[in-house]
């Protein structure tokens, strides 16, 4: 138990901090155990309803996979991914839609609003805010069709900024539209990364699984507080950083090269894992940088 005058100096001590991050953009990628633990959930809640309240502008972008999957197997469809992307028939991307704008979005507008904090829920179909075309994989040489896939070609600020103008906080589901009106299922890191860009955030946090990138996966010791883009570009290619971060630290790069200032990974399921990596000077996670000119 800490005392009433410690908890005193840590409110000062973060004065400086939510100085720094005043009327700033954050935009942050929800997933993981952070969204699917109730108890981890409800923490995250609080914390972006206390970033609201001290005058940052928080964005989430929120994906649902283990959602979909269950649903997909409770109506006994198979699922299949090439590379990472689910492939996504007609049905299958209206299932999707369902489980991430209908019921995983509107779930967290509800939490949030429960905490005072005013809260919008929207997909990419809301007002043009995400308009995709379909995306191919390209393996082996060949160009394959991976169906209702998208890939972005333009984000809507202006709805963005609207929102943020009348303190609200957007709650975004990683869905599409196409320009004759089709449905595009995203993955929720590739929305985060352009979005993240398209506002010109003054950061990007990806809540994943594991503490941020290792220099030795096998040693919890050796987790890299922070690096440049040239570092981590130079740890992808020499192996150091390998596997299902490759996709997630070239989001962060894409971001960085379009204009967001830093990109930071986070175990989501530390406790206040966001608030002690904005708000300490140890921070949380891992921060990647644009390299000085």
């Amino acid at each position: 138990m800490i005392t009433n005058h410690e908890k005193a100096h840590i409110l000062v001590e973060a004065l400086p901090f939510i100085r720094k991050y005043a009327d700033k953009t954050v935009v942050i990628k929800y997933g993981g155990a952070a969204m699917v633990d109730r108890a981890i959930r409800d923490e995250f809640m609080k914390d972006i309803a206390l970033m609201k309240y001290v005058g940052i502008h928080p964005i989430i972008i929120h994906g649902g996979g283990p959602e979909i999957n269950e649903m997909l197997k409770r109506v006994q469809k198979e699922t299949e991914f090439i590379e990472g992307n689910r492939v996504s028939d007609a049905e299958t991307v209206e299932i999707a839609e369902m489980v991430l704008s209908a019921k995983i979005n509107k779930s967290i507008v509800a939490d949030l609003n429960k905490l005072g904090a005013k809260a919008v829920g929207l997909s990419g179909k809301d007002g043009g805010l995400i308009t995709a075309q379909k995306k191919y994989i390209e393996k082996d040489g060949e160009k394959i069709d991976i169906g209702f896939v998208g890939e972005i070609t333009k984000i809507n600020r202006e709805l963005i900024d609207l929102l943020a103008k009348e303190n609200y906080i957007p709650v975004i589901s990683s869905i599409g539209i196409g320009e004759a009106g089709e449905t595009y299922n995203i993955n929720a890191d590739y929305v985060a990364g352009e979005v993240a860009a398209a506002v010109g955030a003054h950061r990007l946090i990806f809540l994943t699984d594991v503490d941020g990138v290792y220099q030795d996966f096998s040693d919890k010791n050796s987790l890299i507080a922070e690096m440049s883009v040239a570092t981590a570009q130079s740890y992808i290619d020499s192996g150091i950083i390998n596997g299902g971060m490759i996709p997630k630290v070239n989001t962060c790069l894409d971001a960085i090269d379009r204009g967001v200032d830093h990109v930071i990974i986070l175990n989501g399921q530390i406790r206040h894992s966001i608030l002690l990596e904005l708000f300490t000077e140890e921070g949380c996670g891992t921060m990647i940088y644009r390299d000085q000119p």
